[in-house]
């Protein structure tokens, strides 16, 4: 079920959310597990299926975690631990990359070795990342929390179960054992009607209009065509904005929708196009991915603790490993080995400036240049990115960088309205969650004559988004 589309927000969210606080009313733990049971059915709506492979592997890392943390000593924790993950690991290897493997085997060795049929369960990175973080958590002694009840609604719950953000375990719980949660609550819920719209409208008005322009001139890459200067880099742009306003808008929905529930997700974007270096980017991009990354895989390798050499390599590892947790194919592995790269160089940069103790940052021009180039550095990467193989990126990344032949485009007044309102929006606007921290805050948005104006903007709004929903289509993360 998609969060853009009629039956999610006429039936399954009225109905999920009426039915979650009048349970409430009879029984905290009851009304948790309505919301629970709720979430499995929206997940169960794409394919009921894997419905049961989510619940066994729920189960199972309840029940790991409950036995890493009654362990008597540390070694048979730590055998545990590592079981856990080898399972989680390698279900999330069999149904995601087997064929991958397959491919690559057969293409280094000449074999012809037949692939598996096996279809992608539909978010099974985010809930293995989030069952990975829990059983991790537990072994550090930082979870301690057992009901199972609030762990079937912590791996499920259905804002985030399909795209993220990827949650910890100490982010969640402590909201579902909170009896204020469990009381309607009209200010979160006039803020998360703000968000969860502009999310709406972020996905509908903006991504899905993008993904027009980025579609055709991909294609043509794939196909083997080469598009001409000005149409490679229209691509390019039309990409880069079309996942901006794709996962940004999704994050937005979810957690405005959970703040219709009186829950708070994490932030997961932070106007990520605004950033000055690749460092800042990833602060501000997937917010919660980066933090795992950094906190189950950077650290654990050894984080920057040793030499500058060795702190290189566990910044060029996790990378690459970031980059294929988002898909089979050998794309994603050298975009998270170029981002790796720009990490390396960032780090190297920043080291040479402080050794000389030469600083810009309060510079305006220097501010400007900075995000330019991280921005451009940005877009060819996710040309590579979005590309289907190695070889539709090079074309595509040819085509960019060789501007002879270029003669003049006239672009439809749709075309040049959306770009300049996605530019605007990137670089001069603030993000959606300062705008609902600020609704939140503000005495001003408070008063009647702005509350009204507020609500007028949303509902029109609203009513834009709801009207574009007859073209609905999937969020571009469900596929990672």
């Amino acid at each position: 079920m998609l969060f853009n589309s009629y039956e999610f927000i006429l039936l399954f969210l009225p109905v999920t959310w009426i039915g979650f606080f009048c349970i409430a009313r009879l029984s905290h733990q009851l009304a948790a597990f309505w919301l629970a049971v709720a979430s499995v059915l929206f997940y169960g709506w794409w394919n009921p299926n894997f419905v049961l492979l989510l619940l066994l592997s729920i189960v199972f890392n309840y029940a790991m975690g409950f036995v890493i943390g009654k362990a008597k000593n540390a070694s048979n924790s730590r055998s545990l631990l590592i079981i856990a993950i080898a399972i989680n690991l390698g279900l999330l290897g069999y149904f995601k990359y087997v064929n991958f493997f397959i491919s690559t085997l057969n293409e280094i060795s000449g074999q012809r070795l037949v692939l598996v049929d096996v279809v992608l369960p539909l978010g099974i990175s985010f809930f293995t990342f989030t069952q990975i973080a829990f059983i991790v958590d537990v072994y550090r002694g930082i979870a301690k929390e057992y009901r199972f009840v609030h762990y079937l609604l912590f791996v499920t719950y259905f804002p985030h179960l399909i795209a993220g953000p990827v949650l910890h375990h100490k982010q969640m719980m402590p909201q579902f054992g909170t009896a204020k949660t469990y009381r309607p609550n009209p200010g979160l819920a006039a803020i998360g009607t703000v968000v969860f719209t502009t999310g709406l409208a972020k996905k509908v008005l903006l991504a899905d209009n993008f993904a027009e322009y980025s579609m055709l001139v991909f294609d043509m890459a794939t196909n083997g065509v080469a598009p001409d200067f000005i149409a490679a880099w229209i691509g390019a742009l039309s990409y880069t904005l079309q996942l901006y306003f794709d996962f940004s808008g999704y994050t937005d929905m979810a957690i405005g929708l959970s703040l219709l529930f009186g829950i708070t997700l994490p932030q997961n974007f932070n106007s990520p196009y605004k950033a000055q270096n690749i460092i800042e980017f990833w602060r501000r991009w997937h917010m919660t991915l980066s933090r795992f990354l950094k906190d189950y895989l950077y650290i654990p390798l050894g984080g920057n603790r040793h030499s500058p050499f060795r702190t290189h390599i566990n910044i060029l590892l996790t990378m690459l490993l970031g980059g294929l947790w988002h898909g089979a194919n050998w794309t994603f592995v050298v975009w998270g080995g170029v981002h790796g790269c720009y990490l390396i160089v960032n780090h190297a940069w920043n080291a040479a400036m402080n050794l000389y103790e030469f600083g810009n940052k309060g510079i305006l021009g220097s501010r400007i240049i900075g995000t330019a180039l991280t921005f451009l550095a940005v877009v060819v990467a996710w040309v590579i990115f979005r590309s289907d193989s190695i070889a539709s990126a090079q074309i595509m990344l040819e085509a960019m960088s060789s501007p002879s032949g270029i003669w003049p485009y006239f672009f439809g007044k749709k075309a040049g309205l959306l770009f300049a309102i996605g530019i605007i929006i990137v670089f001069l606007l603030p993000n959606s969650q300062s705008i609902g921290i600020w609704f939140r805050d503000s005495a001003l948005a408070k008063q009647a004559p702005v509350g009204i104006l507020s609500g007028v903007v949303c509902g029109l709004g609203f009513a834009v988004a709801f009207m574009a929903l007859q073209k609905k289509s999937e969020f571009l993360y469900f596929q990672f």
